[in-house]
């Protein structure tokens, strides 16, 4: 490990370690989340119980970022608390191969997730901090992210129609451990050590702008939680195979990549608002598509091209708006917060409403669900976000 005074890495250095660090985070979440559920339903679990299951990682987002954030400002040392956190979730992701009933997958997965979940907001704040006032270009290295979870849907799904469906814990085991090792090769930023910031972080989440904001990406997310949790068991329930789940996952991701690498331009060109509003709205249309549409190959492959828009243009979107309202010593902060609202209580509270309808009335109608919770976002941006004037070369109206 480098000593803290170490220099800090040239800009393509930085670049190319944040970049192999978000392909191995996104990977795991690559051969996670598509196929976990699938593992679970293979142990005799209803959809209640695995939509509970797959709640606490969202539950862990919701506590576990806030704390590890308050820790890395408190020490101030976020790369090595990635590093630990790393570690830590290695060791809690072993008890999944001794895990069999209920309660003990749930803690198996309460402890994975809390330490997991660390380390995602501290590595965003890095990137914008490496990025040095040019938000635009996270997707640059952001995509390298999307790469890693196309490689492992596609590679997972491949294997699981060869292999045991257990086989899933070793494909899992070997992603975290590559985590852990990018962890190890990244770098502190120059010039992230607390300074007292302009404004207290509570006047800023005050605004209206930004309320607004939190609370539409809250439904996002609960707008996502039946396919994120669902989409690969409703495919399978149509006949389609693992291989062709996997390739499905990766349509949108690939999609996604698109969303990415055209974000510089399209941030030129359209305020953050007007993305999101359109990503939101997208949305609404897009789980349609899914819930009833699930025989039709064509209705399919459109839906997942929307994923470019409804996660790929909304979430970058979402981080620069929080990079411009809020200053460089409070982004570790708003970005732990964005997490834990929006993926974290937003997507727990999607994954427990979408398990209760799939339950009781099927899959159309959760995906319908999650349509609405769409609708409710566009709602409560378009009116809590009011335009404002544009300025210079970064509308934000």
């Amino acid at each position: 490990m480098p000593l803290r005074n170490s220099p800090p890495p040239s800009p393509a250095s930085a670049h190319w370690r944040l970049s192999a660090w978000y392909f191995f985070y996104f990977a795991y979440i690559g051969a996670f989340a598509p196929y976990f559920t699938l593992y679970l339903q293979s142990l005799g679990l209803a959809a209640p119980a695995i939509g509970t299951l797959m709640s606490v990682t969202l539950a862990m987002r919701l506590l576990a970022p806030n704390l590890w954030g308050w820790l890395a400002d408190r020490i101030d040392r976020k790369v090595l608390v990635v590093r630990v956190s790393a570690l830590l979730a290695i060791a809690g992701f072993l008890l999944f191969f001794v895990a069999r009933g209920f309660w003990t997958l749930f803690a198996a997965m309460a402890l994975m997730s809390f330490f997991w979940s660390a380390s995602l907001p501290l590595v965003e704040a890095l990137t914008l901090r490496h990025l040095e006032g040019r938000p635009e270009q996270y997707g640059r290295i952001r995509l390298w992210g999307s790469v890693g979870f196309i490689a492992a849907v596609v590679g997972t799904g491949v294997w699981l129609d060869q292999a045991p469906l257990a086989s899933l814990l070793w494909v899992n085991l070997g992603l975290l451990a590559g985590i852990l090792f990018c962890a190890g090769l990244l770098r502190d930023a120059p010039g992230m050590g607390s300074v007292a910031a302009p404004q207290s972080l509570r006047t800023g989440l005050l605004r209206p702008e930004v309320v607004a904001l939190l609370a539409a990406c809250f439904f996002m997310s609960a707008a996502h939680s039946p396919f994120y949790v669902f989409y690969s068991i409703h495919l399978v329930d149509h006949g389609y195979d693992k291989t062709a789940v996997g390739l499905l996952w990766s349509l949108g991701v690939v999609a996604e990549i698109a969303v990415f690498l055209g974000m510089p331009r399209l941030m030129r060109n359209w305020s953050l608002r007007g993305i999101l509003l359109t990503s939101f709205a997208l949305a609404a249309i897009r789980f349609l598509l899914i819930g009833w549409g699930a025989g039709a190959i064509g209705l399919l492959l459109l839906a997942q091209v929307l994923h470019g828009a409804t996660f790929g243009a909304c979430h970058a979107a979402a981080v620069a708006a929080l990079n411009r309202w809020f200053p460089a010593q409070q982004q570790a902060r708003i970005q732990a917060l964005y997490g834990s609202i929006s993926y974290g209580a937003g997507g727990m509270f999607g994954n427990l409403a979408s398990g209760a309808v799939w339950d009781w009335l099927g899959a159309g109608p959760a995906f319908t669900l999650g349509s609405a919770f769409a609708i409710v976002s566009v709602l409560l941006a378009w009116r809590g976000w009011r335009p404002e004037p544009i300025s210079g070369d970064h509308p934000v109206r």
